[in-house]
């Protein structure tokens, strides 16, 4: 996952709001979100190649997000698949915190990486590029490929869009986060970082949905959490190419005591 926006605690229905997009190269493979029927308490997409998700809940509760932190000049090929690390919380027993001092101990390991694991009522924040495990207290955040409300503009503007949708009257849309999630705008030149990439690439990536001839957004994941704790899961799915259109949609939904499942 490379886009990450979460509204904790903000809205007065919703106990949680999150809305992501997952960037991935094309030529992966990878399996849209489901029940894994080695893990029928799990609903995550799947990495076919690495084994691990980007972005699960389970039944039960437990929830966990990554983006990997770009900085091309100090990637290995040889560092563990980073998608392990949420299947290992998720099917796990640790609580959020000490599963991050855990990984904490373990990150130089991995190539960069930001990591939210919590459950419908908590939420815990780490990255391998900057130490230290932090409790998120209520508001919105933004995540992309650096730290944690690191100001780049799609960061920055998807943020103030989510806010503003979320100060409406009402029950929100999920189409309207999803306008939020397909904006293509690139970002004037100025305003992009230095991650090692190259101009060209920082303005592709500068895109909040991102297209390209070998690499773009792949899915855009929607999540809410009521005060029943009563969870909805909307994803939508894109052709695995720089072509347009969305390719499949599905939804889930879970109660308070674990059941539900594809709407």
């Amino acid at each position: 996952m490379c886009l990450f926006f979460c509204a904790f605690e903000v809205h007065p229905k919703y106990r949680l709001i999150i809305a992501a997009n997952r960037d991935e190269f094309y030529d992966r493979p990878s399996q849209r979100a489901s029940f894994w029927p080695e893990a029928p308490d799990l609903l995550a997409g799947k990495d076919l190649q690495g084994g691990g998700t980007w972005f699960g809940i389970t039944r039960s509760g437990r929830i966990a997000a990554i983006t990997n932190y770009r900085d091309l000049r100090s990637h290995r090929n040889e560092a563990p698949s980073r998608g392990l690390l949420l299947t290992d919380y998720l099917l796990g027993p640790a609580d959020p915190a000490g599963y991050l001092e855990q990984v904490s101990r373990k990150g130089v390991q991995y190539n960069g990486f930001n990591l939210i694991v919590g459950s419908t009522v908590e939420l815990h924040y780490y990255s391998n590029r900057k130490g230290g495990v932090i409790a998120l207290t209520p508001g919105i955040y933004g995540l992309s490929n650096h730290l944690l409300d690191t100001p780049w503009p799609k960061v920055a503007l998807g943020k103030a869009a989510f806010g503003e949708l979320l100060s409406r009257d009402g029950d929100p849309d999920p189409e309207s986060f999803f306008d939020i999630l397909s904006d293509r705008s690139i970002a004037e030149d100025r305003l992009l970082p230095e991650t090692g990439i190259g101009l060209d690439w920082e303005r592709i990536l500068s895109a909040r949905f991102i297209v390209s001839p070998v690499y773009g957004t792949r899915s855009s994941t929607l999540l809410f959490v009521d005060r029943e704790d009563r969870v909805t899961f909307i994803e939508r799915n894109f052709n695995s190419g720089p072509g347009p259109g969305e390719q499949t949609r599905c939804e889930f939904t879970i109660t308070r005591d674990g059941a539900g499942g594809e709407v």
